[in-house]
């Protein structure tokens, strides 16, 4: 195997799972009752591609849910730890401060309120 990583891209359909492994123009596919079968499936998947020769080497492996890595980690660390799997529908998180009024480079945005900091200094010096 190259040094090109190798993608296994998962696929939810109900209960089970497809698994899509992709390296240098080869395809494997394969389904699995569950992520965490899935994934097992999947370092199979792998070994069968790279062979025993290679075992001191691992190759480069990314692993997908649909495409996305932190979505597949945030899954699998759900269903490993038993966890309910979050919702994939979740609102996008909206900027406190509006594009027009975007901060400047250099510009400090933080506010603080100095008289706080003031009466704790005076109450250390009694």
């Amino acid at each position: 195997m190259g040094a090109t990583p190798i993608l296994v891209n998962y696929s939810p359909e109900g209960e089970d799972w497809t698994v899509k492994l992709e390296a240098d123009g080869t395809v494997l596919t394969e389904q699995a009752p569950g992520l965490i079968a899935a994934r097992d499936r999947a370092d199979q998947m792998v070994e069968q591609l790279t062979g025993s020769s290679e075992q001191e080497r691992k190759p480069t492996v990314v692993h997908l849910l649909d495409g996305d890595a932190f979505a597949f980690t945030t899954a699998y660390l759900h269903a490993r730890h038993g966890l309910s799997t979050p919702s994939h529908a979740a609102e996008p998180a909206v900027a406190d401060t509006p594009a027009a009024d975007a901060p400047k480079v250099g510009e400090n945005t933080q506010e603080m309120d100095l008289s706080e900091l003031a009466d704790e200094t005076d109450d250390k010096a009694i």
